[in-house]
């Protein structure tokens, strides 16, 4: 489940994307894995950041069309995989 972060300051506001973090990550990555989206005007983004101890191979799950590339995440690191905006609904992030 997604929730739109509150409390933006004046200088988010200014920014076009709006964050949206989730509680738990989707998908099958493990608890380790920090997913979030942004949401522009014509395109959204999906992240998956790897905090776990490990390298793992991730990939950004859409809903209701193609996924992300699986991609080889180091501990510390993030992925993202940008859409257009639409029918189109981030699901989070899967190991591959």
């Amino acid at each position: 489940m997604l929730r739109t972060i509150t409390g933006v300051t004046a200088l988010a506001c200014a920014l076009t994307q709006t964050p949206a973090w989730s509680a738990a990550p989707a998908g099958n990555a493990p608890m380790c894995v920090a997913v979030w989206q942004t949401t522009g005007r014509i395109t959204q983004t999906g992240y998956a950041r790897n905090d776990c101890q490990s390298r793992l191979r991730l990939k950004i799950i859409w809903g209701r069309g193609g996924d992300g590339d699986c991609q080889t995440v180091d501990p510390g690191k993030t992925i993202s995989s940008q859409v257009f905006r639409g029918v189109r609904a981030f699901d989070g992030a899967n190991t591959c």
